[in-house]
């Protein structure tokens, strides 16, 4: 396992990461998702996403049973939660959103969920208009004091907007956010290869990126039509299926079918060369990887033998498929 600081953070992330999405609560037990996080914790992995809402708190519940069974040294990994949407279905105003009381709560029940004394990391995830940005920071701020947080970030901020963040920190002497968890994979690049492209040395921007596989395309397993147990089949996935089905997800289809044929040269399966594609970005701190298996875990750890054979020849070939490298900026 290749290991990479948190952006200029001292803390250190495995390369590849595990997350929990809904998978832990509604597909999988605590016994389930204790073994594909040992199969993870095993192979080197050390940071464990999760947030309020996935699976309504569930997601959290289960992870927390997972860890207590486990046993693992406490400083041995890296947990995580991220607060927006709340916890339940149909959450009251105080229940949701990014205010100093919903930050703060959600924080006490996550770490209860998740059975520990305080969160290695803690995201906003996505930006609430309706609350100051002050108060954001100021409560981050507060949580670090306390303990209770150790390095606090964003999930799907714009760069305008993680550098108000960061202008807020500075002008009241608070602590700014250290990383973003943008959605990042060969389908969507702009956010991460240009827009975030000068944050990583202005404030020394770390990123968690999900959704590597780009919701299941870029394993291929859709080449061929949809599975009949795939998830797309169960009620509450209708659009990642109409998405699926869309003219747009049609091209996503055709150009992973031509990937593959890369990937069948190298030796590999499309999902590997999808992740060890992420992995290649240096910008990337962590790509978070899911798995409903254990076999799908181990498949995912494999991704990093794949990362020394993308060299700069291979690398074009890929780029000749996407076909979509962001144009930079122009320097103002």
């Amino acid at each position: 396992m290749e290991y990479r600081r948190l952006g200029k953070s001292g803390l250190k992330v495995s390369v590849l990461s595990f997350g929990s999405w809904v998978t832990f609560g509604n597909q999988m037990d605590v016994d389930g998702a204790l073994a594909c996080m040992t199969a993870a914790y095993d192979a080197g992995v050390n940071f464990f996403d999760n947030a309020e809402v996935y699976a309504h708190g569930k997601s959290e519940l289960v992870m927390g049973e997972a860890l207590k069974k486990a046993g693992w040294r406490r400083d041995s990994y890296i947990v995580s939660s991220k607060v927006m949407w709340g916890s339940i279905p149909d959450p009251k105003p105080t229940q949701r959103g990014l205010s100093r009381k919903h930050i703060v709560e959600a924080c006490h029940q996550a770490m209860e969920r998740l059975q520990v004394d305080y969160l290695d990391l803690y995201f906003c995830h996505r930006p609430d208009p309706e609350v100051p940005m002050e108060e954001v920071v100021w409560t981050m701020t507060n949580l670090i004091e306390q303990g209770k947080v150790l390095y606090w970030g964003t999930s799907e901020w714009s760069a305008q907007q993680l550098m108000e963040a960061y202008s807020v920190a500075r002008q009241y002497n608070l602590i700014p956010p250290t990383m973003e968890q943008p959605q990042y994979n060969m389908f969507e690049r702009y956010r991460v290869e240009v827009e975030y492209g000068r944050l990583y040395e202005a404030i020394g921007l770390g990123t968690t990126i999900w959704s590597p596989l780009a919701s299941g395309i870029l394993t291929g397993k859709y080449n061929n039509g949809i599975p009949a147990d795939s998830r797309m089949n169960l009620p509450g996935y209708e659009w990642l299926r109409k998405m699926l089905e869309s003219e747009e997800g049609q091209r996503r289809i055709q150009k992973t079918r031509e990937l593959s044929k890369i990937a069948e040269e190298l030796g590999t399966s499309m999902a590997r060369l999808a992740i060890a594609w992420c992995v290649k970005n240096p910008n990337v701190s962590t790509v978070i990887t899911g798995a409903s298996r254990v076999a799908q875990v181990e498949e995912n750890m494999k991704a990093l033998e794949v990362v020394p054979l993308l060299t700069d020849d291979v690398m074009e070939k890929i780029e000749a498929v996407l076909d979509n490298k962001p144009e930079p900026i122009p320097f103002q």
